[in-house]
């Protein structure tokens, strides 16, 4: 059995907060890689990661980002298209973390229309609990289907 990416050591030059959420993303990424139905957790996952990572960067949503979110429950693309498009923003997720620096975890980052503060910190790790919570949730619903 493999070990679970948390337990796979520590991550060289990278602040223990830091290499614990690239972990985090690690382990999402390798429980998808397997899904073969393409459903809303999946394209959820892709695109809340997406705006979350604009809010973690200090920005808010782009029209295309709004417009994009409320396609969201619309169907089609097939498994490898949003398992790619999840890869594509925790890739743009782990880039932002890899420059957070322990000094910055306070930062006010401001998160929907209505503007609700959090730190910075708190945002990068909502990312991949939010992230870990839909993973569950498309596995799970790719096994009922099959059963």
């Amino acid at each position: 059995m493999n070990t679970e990416p948390w337990l796979r050591g520590i991550l060289p030059d990278v602040d223990p907060v830091i290499g614990y959420l690239m972990r985090s993303s690690q382990h999402i990424r390798e429980d998808i890689a397997g899904l073969t139905e393409a459903e809303f957790n999946l394209k959820h996952l892709a695109g809340s990661t997406d705006r979350l990572c604009t809010y973690l960067e200090g920005h808010q949503l782009s029209p295309a980002q709004l417009e994009a979110a409320a396609r969201e429950t619309e169907p089609g693309g097939d498994a490898a298209t949003w398992i790619a498009a999840v890869n594509q923003s925790l890739d743009r997720y782990e880039a932002i973390i890899r420059n957070l620096t322990p000094e910055h975890f306070g930062d006010i980052r401001e998160v929907g229309r209505r503007r609700l503060q959090t730190t910075a910190i708190g945002l990068a790790i909502h990312i991949v609990e939010h992230g870990q919570r839909h993973t569950g949730q498309a596995i799970t619903t790719c096994r009922l289907k099959k059963s």
